[in-house]
């Protein structure tokens, strides 16, 4: 009989940096769509407002990570799967359309370019959280 070794936690390691990588990017979205629409809402509302999605997103997803179980792992499966079709959707329009968007200036939001502003983390993120959660699945159901 073979013992299998119990799955690394998922708050531990990789789970621990991409958590990390979530709370960052919430504090960044959060902060830059709050400032945006206090100081100059009526500049950009759709990009002020995206950026505020974002930020709600990413906090979402951040708690869905950090809690236990199976409604969490799903949770956190759709949560991510919306902030990848966002960042696909977003980017792409702002590819296509530059002055929905501009690059320069304020009127920018963190999916915008893929999130090139944030180093295009807005887009591999998503990517690894799914990847992530595909290697966690039995650890969060396990943890019910």
């Amino acid at each position: 009989m073979t013992e299998t070794k119990p799955a690394r936690p998922r708050t531990s390691g990789a789970g621990r940096t991409l958590i990390v990588f979530y709370f960052v990017m919430w504090i960044a979205a959060i902060a830059r769509s709050v400032y945006e629409i206090v100081v100059h809402f009526d500049v950009a509302p759709l990009a002020y407002l995206l950026s505020l999605f974002a930020g709600i997103v990413y906090l979402i997803a951040t708690i869905a990570l950090i809690t236990p179980g199976r409604t969490a792992f799903r949770v956190a499966q759709v949560t991510i799967t919306i902030e990848l079709v966002g960042v696909l959707v977003v980017g792409a329009i702002s590819v296509i359309d530059l002055s929905l968007f501009p690059f320069s200036g304020d009127r920018s939001t963190v999916w915008a370019y893929f999130g090139l502003e944030y180093l295009l983390i807005p887009l591999a993120l998503p990517i690894l959280g799914l990847l992530f959660l595909r290697s966690q699945r039995a650890v969060f159901a396990r943890e019910a």
